[in-house]
């Protein structure tokens, strides 16, 4: 069934997939190709069984939850979706898109940070107001958005999933950033948890035990490099180099189960 809206709560309608825009605001910036493989199958075999929620908004509508399977419907051809029409404000779009999200278990602890973030700075809510919005303790709430008082390269290990929150809280403590890089390169060379993380930010304050690697360290260069690769490859890259003039070292990509593997597989051969 199709047709146009007017004001008002509408459902069970379908409208021209062009005429629907993402929320710019929208938490979310990560869709892995695995997850959305499979869900673009899904609607090619069965269609759209449930409508994405969107809102007026001048002469198109604004997603106000479910972009991904949106995004799903478009690869897979559809020229018409079924929506439900809500007359949402900007502060409650918001909210809906950081609250469904995180139901979903959608978010990386940095696309929940600045969602938080983006509350407070737009709508000027508090960490309690946040707290009970999304069902958290005002606690939790200012862990995640300390995290954005992390460096660009530390944010980006908790976004493909190298570094957890547990892990990455203790960096917070260290004031420098080549203090936070050493930090980094011995947790990946010892796989340290949480606790050990904390004795190991101690030693680095205290100036009793500093670090030395038996690689040379990465160049900014190198590092932007490994955040592209990292990016293209939508998995957590680690750039090792060799003692050596030339510039020689192995390349790392870590994969957490046979469908990712399989994924990079068919990337890096071009399939």
């Amino acid at each position: 069934m199709s047709g146009s809206f007017k004001d008002g709560h509408k459902s069970g309608y379908e409208i021209d997939i062009t005429k629907i825009r993402p929320n710019p605001n929208q938490p979310r910036k990560r869709f892995t190709e695995e997850d959305m493989e499979t869900l673009v199958a899904s609607i090619q075999a069965h269609g759209l069984i449930a409508p994405i929620a969107v809102r007026k908004v001048d002469d198109y509508y604004e997603i106000v939850a479910g972009e991904r399977r949106w995004r799903a419907c478009q690869k897979a051809g559809l020229t018409k979706i079924p929506v439900v029409v809500r007359d949402y404000t900007t502060e409650e779009v918001s909210e809906i898109a950081l609250v469904e999200n995180l139901q979903r278990q959608n978010l990386n602890p940095i696309e929940e940070a600045f969602g938080y973030q983006y509350l407070m700075d737009t709508f000027k809510k508090t960490q309690e107001e946040i707290a009970t919005i999304v069902g958290r303790s005002r606690s939790y709430v200012a862990n995640i958005v300390r995290l954005l008082q992390l460096p660009e390269f530390l944010q980006e290990e908790l976004e493909v999933g190298a570094l957890t929150v547990g892990q990455a809280r203790p960096l917070l403590a260290l004031a420098e950033e080549h203090l936070q890089l050493q930090a980094l390169e011995r947790i990946k060379e010892k796989g340290l948890n949480a606790r050990q993380i904390e004795q190991l930010v101690k030693e680095l304050q205290s100036g009793k035990k500093r670090l030395t690697s038996t690689q040379p360290k990465a160049t900014a260069e190198l590092r932007k490099l490994m955040q592209r690769l990292k990016h293209s490859l939508g998995a957590p890259v680690d750039i090792r180099l060799k003692n050596t003039k030339k510039v020689q070292g192995t390349i790392e990509v870590s994969f957490k189960s046979e469908e990712e593997l399989m994924r990079l597989i068919s990337y890096i051969e071009g399939e």
